[in-house]
């Protein structure tokens, strides 16, 4: 729905050009209607071609400006304002490279610099908008969507090892590799200059956290509540259909009830809001939804999940998804979506990112328990605690197994302790994996993406390297890549007003010592929406769309049937090993299907992909 494609330098003649340009459009769109009006840039010459939404590229004869929507340019002090491809070039030619810290909003922007022979990209601050790119031949091609790169006459699809094993640890494919070899896609707040002479990755953008800040805790709540209603407020408004058609996901959480409650009193009168239920104990957050639609009088409508709509949901979710993708809420997000548009919504607004900038995540409250440990003098460590802990047999006795474990758990240090319960640190890897594969990748790659973000972290205080850390794992590459793919497949837009730059920037300045307060999680959140919240959504705790697909997959005969056929192509793939596809599916159908069930999901949701994207077995 924010379709653009294009490359800079030569791949086909004119005509080959155009009908490749159209085929990689149709492959961005994924048959949304706005593609109408498109615009379309080719030089003769060959040195640039694009495509996109009429009044999102623009030609002046020395460079070239694709936009996936309008960017919000600022000048000065001056508030950020619409600015269309045209503006965005003139701001180029006045400043180069350095316009991007003027753009804001959500956004891919791709300048092509005809002068210099030189492409620039960059996607927005928190990642909204992906953008793919890659060479081809003396040519750089870029496109909102990786499938559009598909239609190139020089493009195989060859499948990455490294990627693989990625999606199998992340349970994505995490930026900034893709599914393909030869392909990447830009992380959030990154850009890229590709030119004569050479390549150059940067980040025009950081979160700009503020350790000490002296600020007093009514004016922080003040400045807070001022600025919830601007950035709904941007984000139903503009540019955006009639207000009539705008509503809200709304799970009961703080996020989404705050940026519902807050659009409905905005309207002056009810919006509408779309919620998900399930038949299965510990996954149902109908009640907590029903809760805050009442206290904010919305106009709601729920759709309960059954376990067929998982069913049919899976083909079309692998097929859509660029990349594999197993966070199994993208199906309920893509119920929801589908119900909001076929009620006549254009736009849903989503409360994603409110955890990662306001300390919600439980892993943020649980590391700073681990992290006293490292911040006991040495001497206590090593004279006490230390030997305490290497007491042999000490597992054995029921009061002080936690705290062995505690102990060796606070000895890894972050990021990577973070990561200490993921499958693929469970079992050893020669037991997950066939030895051909493994031999062909690095084991320690994600772990060392997930360090090198938590460290430029420009701040001392673990829980803002944490959620600096989520904005790119938890939020980037899964929870915005999930809800967006669910509503681009749904056919309707959305918008995240939580991760708007103006409150992205005061989250960064609130004191880390209240973003957690006495082990609470999102303490200042939650303090400050104290009188509008109500008291049962402060003390919930979360859930957000869950799925309960482990008890699923083992209770409902028809998911039975395509776990067994999709695990038995699998196996024959070369990737797993079948006898631990075997180990998983003997523990899943125990007494821990809920926890065996999400990496047998994994293993589904990859060979649905495989099959829908024509690699055979």
């Amino acid at each position: 729905m924010h379709a653009i494609c294009g490359w800079m330098g030569q791949i086909a003649d004119a005509a080959a050009s155009d009908r490749i340009l159209d085929q990689m459009l149709e492959r961005c769109r994924g048959g949304a209607p706005d593609a109408k009006g498109a615009g379309l840039i080719r030089d003769l010459s060959g040195h640039a071609a694009t495509l996109a939404g009429a009044g999102q590229v623009y030609a002046d004869g020395e460079v070239v400006v694709c936009l996936t929507e309008p960017v919000m340019l600022s000048t000065g002090s001056a508030p950020a304002v619409p600015a269309d491809a045209e503006a965005v070039a003139r701001r180029y030619h006045a400043q180069g490279d350095a316009l991007l810290g003027h753009c804001h909003g959500s956004f891919g922007l791709v300048v092509m610099d005809l002068r210099r022979r030189k492409i620039l990209m960059a996607v927005d601050r928190a990642g909204i908008r992906p953008l793919y790119f890659r060479r081809s031949g003396a040519a750089v091609v870029f496109a909102s969507r990786l499938s559009a790169l598909r239609e190139l006459p020089d493009f195989q699809a060859n499948l990455s090892d490294q990627a693989l094993f990625d999606y199998l640890y992340c349970h994505v494919v995490p930026s900034p590799g893709t599914i393909y070899q030869g392909v990447e896609k830009l992380l959030p707040a990154q850009a890229i200059d590709l030119g004569p002479l050479g390549r150059h990755a940067f980040f025009y953008w950081q979160m700009p956290y503020r350790d000490d800040n002296p600020a007093a805790l009514t004016d922080l709540k003040r400045e807070f509540r001022g600025l919830l209603p601007l950035v709904v407020e941007q984000a139903a408004a503009a540019p955006g259909p009639d207000a009539t058609a705008v509503g809200c996901f709304l799970s009961g959480g703080t996020d989404s009830s705050t940026v519902a409650g807050t659009l409905r009193q905005l309207r002056g009168a009810p919006v509408r809001t779309y919620s998900m239920g399930f038949a299965a104990a510990g996954f149902n957050e109908r009640d907590d939804a029903r809760l805050a639609a009442r206290h904010f009088a919305t106009d709601a409508r729920e759709y309960q999940v059954q376990p067929q709509d998982l069913l049919e949901a899976i083909p079309l979710v692998a097929a859509y998804c660029d990349e594999p993708f197993a966070n199994a809420s993208i199906v309920p997000a893509y119920l929801c979506a589908r119900y909001a548009r076929a009620d006549g919504m254009e736009r849903l607004l989503g409360g994603d990112g409110g955890d990662e900038i306001f300390g919600g995540n439980a892993r943020y409250a649980t590391q700073q328990v681990f992290e006293i440990y490292g911040n006991l003098p040495g001497w206590l460590r090593r004279g006490l605690v230390d030997p305490l802990a290497a007491i042999p047999g000490l597992r054995a006795v029921p009061g002080l197994r936690k705290f062995k474990h505690y102990v060796e758990q606070a000895r890894i240090p972050l990021p990577d302790r973070l990561e200490t319960y993921n499958f693929l640190h469970r079992t050893p890897l020669g037991e997950i994996f066939d030895p051909g594969f493994l031999a062909r990748v690095d084991p320690d790659a994600p772990l060392a993406s997930q360090r090198a973000c938590y460290e430029r972290t420009a701040s001392r205080a673990i829980v803002n390297r944490m959620m600096h850390l989520d904005l790119k794992i938890t939020l980037a590459d899964n929870d915005l890549r999930k809800v967006s793919q669910a509503c681009e497949l749904a056919g309707i837009d959305v918008r995240y007003p939580l991760l708007d730059e103006r409150l992205m920037t005061f989250a960064a300045g609130v004191p880390p010592q209240i973003q957690i307060k006495n082990n609470q999680l999102r303490w200042f959140f939650k303090e400050a929406l104290a009188d509008f919240l109500p008291p049962a959504i402060l003390t919930k705790k979360k859930h957000g769309f869950g799925v309960p697909i482990g008890l699923w997959l083992a209770e409902y005969p028809p998911l039975k049937a395509l776990t067994v056929d999709s695990l038995g192509t699998l196996r024959e793939r070369g990737i797993v090993n079948p006898a631990y596809i075997d180990w998983l599916r003997a523990r899943h159908a125990g007494e821990q299907a809920g926890y065996y069930g999400v990496m047998l999901w994994v293993l589904v949701m990859l060979e649905h992909w495989l099959r829908a994207h024509g690699h055979a077995s």
